[in-house]
């Protein structure tokens, strides 16, 4: 998929982003196609892994004939970004705001979602370029936060991560969320562990379900 724009309304649609941490490198082109079959078209490998490059080309290449979108998490600076943009990355999130991962995002184009607590860190975020805001850790602030943050901002795209659920993320999306991230709510470990691909698609399913009944309310 070219161009951010297109990349940042793949990720509306999707409405989730699927945290990809700690899975097995060796797997996790089977792991992406069965959270794809699931229902999960965004899905993020954090930087945190020795192998996450490799990784982020795998599922490139597993799933470049469909819809789906793959980005980088955990991204702490810009030589990091830059190895993720290298290797396939279409968005790259982080859990802070820092200036030059967002710079290399736009000088080659791709989505930048810094993480954002405060409404200082949204503004700074914003004027530097960034093209969505996470919200992280969501579970510290609540969805009420999005809402106070969309007050004085307008309605900047805003996507909570950490602690988003099944259970709680109707309340996300009607406090005006774009989309949210999700990682052990989302990502069957278990089953994964058992090579139980089943497990990890009626995982993904459940939660996809969830998130298309609260957009739907």
């Amino acid at each position: 998929m070219n161009g951010k724009q297109a990349v940042v309304e793949r990720l509306e649609e999707s409405g989730v982003v699927a945290v990809l941490r700690g899975v097995p490198a060796d797997r996790v082109g089977e792991i992406a196609e069965a959270m794809y079959d699931g229902g999960v078209t965004a899905l993020e490998v954090t930087a945190d892994a020795d192998r996450y490059a490799e990784m982020i080309g795998t599922i490139d290449e597993r799933l470049g004939d469909t819809d789906a979108v793959v980005g980088a998490g955990t991204v702490l600076d810009a030589p990091t970004a830059r190895k993720a943009i290298d290797a396939g990355a279409e968005f790259v999130l982080a859990p802070d705001f820092d200036e030059s991962v967002v710079e290399a995002c736009n000088e080659e184009d791709v989505v930048a979602v810094p993480g954002v607590m405060t409404p200082t860190e949204a503004v700074e975020a914003m004027d530097a370029g960034a093209d969505v805001l996470k919200l992280f850790p969501a579970s510290t602030v609540g969805p009420d936060h999005i809402g106070a943050l969309h007050g004085p901002l307008g309605d900047v795209p805003i996507m909570p991560t950490g602690g988003v659920s099944a259970d709680n993320v109707a309340d996300y999306f009607e406090a005006g969320a774009m989309a949210v991230g999700a990682g052990s709510a989302l990502v069957d470990y278990e089953a994964i562990e058992a090579d139980d691909m089943d497990g990890v698609r009626e995982s993904a399913r459940e939660f996809v379900d969830a998130v298309e009944a609260a957009r739907s309310a």
